[in-house]
């Protein structure tokens, strides 16, 4: 069993950065791949970045390629999540979620998720 603990949301301008973080509890992080997923009001949860266990691979969706850099520390047990340029249209609950198996974008697929921040982005 792994909790997880996101925090770093809030509100900023567009063009603004933002550092999410995510920390695990319960097992090492570094037994489980990482996922960053977001939810915006009436739109179903979406993929939007990953990491492998050591963070050597990671995976962007292309909304946020070029902008969103994920990358862990296993010695703290955490993920991040720099979200740079951000944009009105990344406004949305972000998530992250751990699993064991092999990297996916798909959110049915992870079994472990935190409770979710906030990050609003005003035009």
């Amino acid at each position: 069993q792994v909790q997880l603990v996101e925090s770093g949301g809030g509100l900023v301008q567009a063009g603004g950065s933002l550092r999410l973080s995510c920390v695990t509890s319960g097992r090492t992080s570094s037994s489980y791949r990482m996922g960053w997923f977001r939810q915006a009001p009436g739109k179903e949860r979406e993929f939007v970045s990953g990491t492998s266990l050591t963070g050597s691979s990671t995976y962007y969706a292309d909304s946020v390629k070029g902008r969103f850099t994920v990358s862990r520390d296993n010695a703290k047990n955490t993920v991040y999540l720099q979200m740079n340029s951000l944009k009105p249209e990344d406004t949305a609950v972000y998530y992250c979620a751990a699993r064991r198996g092999i990297m996916t974008t798909r959110s049915s697929e992870y079994a472990y998720w935190g409770q979710g921040t906030q990050v609003t982005v005003s035009s």
